[in-house]
């Protein structure tokens, strides 16, 4: 690999990092020694692409405002996602909230549905661990949810915290459940997403938990998306509208994993 691909490969891994990385994560990434990617890194600042961080690195202003508008264009804002289905999102949530136990672990994923489950927990003496800004909403004037959000760099667009930070949080969680959403359930089980900078974050969240709750309205069978997330067998509980695909549903269950329908 040429010193300038690697580069260009050093910024875009940035970006799907939420902005911000290590030394030994890129190096790691890309396989070279840590030394090339200080050196890398050095460069870079000096052409203003990125900005020399004790440890690593984060995206420049200008790169950054570059990412955003590159998202802008893929993904619709938080607020307009969150009004999408709003019945199916709703009736999800009340299924999901009945499978949380009182003094359960819960993590709950970036998305519009998690935040709708949050509201269902509320009073709830549970801990919710997140870096989803809505579910903060929901849940930071209540004294019996114990809130603990994850660090990480801000996705305004999307209301939520991704990145290096948000993984290497999450490696310090132990949770009962995690309740994931997506972008798309493919015919074959492959659960999918769209965002590269929120896969890494979301499949983090699933090594961490004991179980795992994939809520997916029938709208997200088969979806969008291209980063595979896991398989219908790594999925405890699929939590799902009426009209999602049959086949699909029956993959989920004879992988071992149960089936509700809001």
């Amino acid at each position: 690999m040429t010193s300038s691909r690697r580069r260009a490969k050093i910024v875009k891994s940035l970006r799907m990092t939420g902005g911000v990385a290590s030394v030994r994560d890129l190096a790691e990434r890309l396989q070279v020694s840590e030394s090339t990617i200080r050196r890398d890194l050095t460069l870079l600042d000096r052409d203003g692409e990125l900005i020399r961080t004790y440890g690593g690195a984060a995206l420049s202003l200008r790169a950054s405002a570059e990412a955003a508008a590159e998202e802008a264009v893929t993904e619709d804002p938080f607020a307009v996602a969150a009004s999408h289905d709003m019945a199916m999102k709703e009736a999800m949530a009340i299924r999901a909230a009945e499978l949380v136990a009182d003094d359960s672990v819960v993590v709950l994923d970036i998305g519009t549905s998690t935040s709708l489950i949050a509201r269902h927990l509320r009073g709830r003496p549970v801990t919710v661990i997140t870096s989803n800004l809505a579910v903060l909403d929901e849940l930071r004037d209540d004294d019996t949810v114990r809130l603990v959000m994850l660090g990480g760099v801000l996705r305004r667009n999307y209301q939520s915290l991704v990145g290096s930070l948000t993984e290497t949080a999450l490696r310090q969680i132990s949770a009962d459940l995690l309740f994931l959403s997506c972008t798309g359930v493919r015919a074959g089980g492959h659960v999918v997403d769209d965002m590269a900078v929120e896969a890494p974050i979301k499949q983090a969240m699933i090594e961490v938990a004991d179980r795992v709750v994939l809520v997916a309205a029938e709208t997200k069978f088969p979806g969008t998306g291209s980063l595979r997330l896991c398989s219908l067998s790594d999925v405890d509980v699929l939590v799902t509208t009426a009209g999602a695909d049959p086949r699909t549903l029956d993959l989920c269950r004879q992988a071992g994993g149960k089936v509700i329908t809001a």
